[in-house]
């Protein structure tokens, strides 16, 4: 009988954890698209949101942050900038490192820009925000530079594996 009452909460614990675990990767890829959709909206708030902190800190706070990435969007924008896709691939298992779970999200972008049409892989570093039950989002390749990296992330490792991105242009003929 010990045995039995045993193995059963081994059995619930094990489906507790699973689900736990399933449910934050659903949470990190709903973010994710979260994130890339107010990209593509240009929805700047919704994009700080899932900012990861320290990296709004570099930028001199919110507000400042915000004022950058509106107006270099604006003066993208009066050269002929459109934000045609942006769409997330996958996210990566989840792994807890450092006190955090982290998992690398992949995504795709489409723009045009002079005549150019300009797709993208990229990746971002998914950290999860356990205060606000959202994640925060870093462009992953921001990561290969050690000094950025140092700052807004002091004494990083990692074991996700951080592809690189790939970056295609062709022009457009009319």
């Amino acid at each position: 009988m010990k045995n039995n009452l045993k193995n059963t909460l081994i059995c619930l614990l094990i489906t507790a954890s699973f689900n736990l675990f399933a449910q934050t990767k659903t949470d990190a890829l709903r973010d994710a698209q979260l994130t890339s959709t107010a990209s593509l909206n240009m929805d700047f708030e919704t994009v700080l949101k899932y900012t990861l902190p320290s990296v709004l800190d570099m930028m001199g706070g919110k507000e400042a942050a915000l004022k950058v990435i509106s107006s270099t969007f604006e003066g993208m924008k009066s050269q002929g900038f459109v934000f045609e896709k942006a769409d997330i691939n996958g996210v990566s298992d989840i792994v807890k490192e450092q006190g955090q779970f982290r998992c690398v999200v992949e995504g795709y972008n489409q723009m045009v820009m002079s005549n150019q049409r300009i797709s993208s892989k990229s990746y971002m570093l998914g950290i999860y925000n356990q205060t606000d039950k959202h994640w925060w989002f870093i462009e992953a390749k921001q990561l290969k530079n050690e000094a950025l990296t140092n700052q807004i992330l002091p004494n990083f490792e990692t074991a996700l594996e951080i592809p690189d991105d790939d970056l295609k242009m062709e022009s457009i003929e009319d």
